[in-house]
């Protein structure tokens, strides 16, 4: 659409931009900067697309149409692709090849990763640097990796000085290591970098974006449905395209008796939180519609449900 397709019309006021807040609640725990969520549809949101709502304030809903294993990843790529600290980063070992490595940072979008032993030491690191000019691609990492000693930082380094050792040593990945030497995170100048081009981010407590993810009714969608909590996903919607039925209730209730996330359950034609049936409440409802169904007549069916309470 251009502006010759539509006019809005100001009234009024006495309000500047700079004193407006958007933020607004999606759910009892879950709050965006800006009052915008991407639709579960596989022609819409999958992990860059979450990725881009949550950088700008908003919040993406990961689609169901993948396999429970597929959509799980989909959560921990948003997880991972900023955070305070990676309290659980993608590694490789000594004895993978170039070809592991290359792979491993497409399917996560990352530049290189830490190289640990069986137990989790830190032995090296690899990245971009160290790779760019190898052409075999069966070279073993520990042929060509940065071997300790590495710039490191102590287990509970804070943000700022975390920030200034990369700073000083020009580096853009700090391993977090305990007094055995094995790896417990991993902090980037990416994560510092995104933070302050994007301040109004939603993230969690941590500091990694939060992201939402759709699932159906039944004993397959409730495995999805933990597959994707044990991935840390932030909101579980019930998606279905009749929300206000006992199937959904039912697995709304299972939800949020059996895990810690907000849940969020009917759809833009029902209100789930109705509840015909004796259902623990949804921790939230997406666009409550009692009010359309006693509409004027003439007046739309969205117009009424805009009126209506959150």
């Amino acid at each position: 659409m251009t502006f010759d397709d539509v006019l809005l019309q100001p009234a009024e006021s006495e309000v500047i931009p700079s004193r407006v807040n958007t933020v607004t609640q999606v759910s009892r725990n879950v709050s965006v900067s800006i009052p915008l969520m991407s639709s579960p549809m596989d022609t819409v949101t999958e992990a860059r697309m979450a990725i881009a709502m949550a950088r700008q304030g908003g919040l993406g809903v990961l689609h169901r149409n993948l396999s429970i294993d597929d959509q799980a990843l989909q959560v921990d790529l948003v997880k991972r692709s900023e955070a305070g600290m990676v309290t659980n980063p993608i590694t490789c070992s000594p004895d993978d090849t170039l070809r592991d490595v290359d792979a491993l940072c497409g399917r996560y979008r990352i530049s290189g990763a830490p190289v640990t032993d069986a137990n989790g030491t830190l032995v090296g690191i690899v990245t971009n640097r160290d790779m760019r000019f190898v052409t075999n691609a069966a070279t073993p990492v520990h042929e060509i990796m940065t071997r300790m000693p590495l710039i490191t930082a102590p287990v509970g380094v804070s943000k700022d000085a975390a920030l200034a050792l990369l700073r000083q040593h020009k580096v853009e990945k700090l391993p977090i290591v305990d007094e055995a030497g094995k790896l417990r995170g991993l902090i980037t100048v990416k994560d510092f970098t995104k933070s302050e081009q994007y301040p109004d981010a939603t993230k969690d407590p941590a500091g990694r974006l939060r992201v939402a993810a759709a699932v159906g009714v039944g004993e397959d969608a409730y495995k999805r449905a933990r597959a994707l909590v044990d991935a840390a996903v932030d909101v579980l919607i019930v998606d279905t395209a009749h929300g206000h039925q006992r199937a959904v209730l039912e697995m709304v209730a299972r939800l949020k008796k059996d895990t810690a996330v907000d849940v969020i359950g009917g759809n833009v034609a029902t209100y789930a939180g109705r509840r015909p049936w004796s259902t623990p409440a949804p921790t939230a409802s997406r666009w409550a519609s009692d009010r359309a169904r006693s509409a004027p007549r003439g007046w739309s069916r969205a117009w009424a449900c805009r009126r209506s309470p959150p």
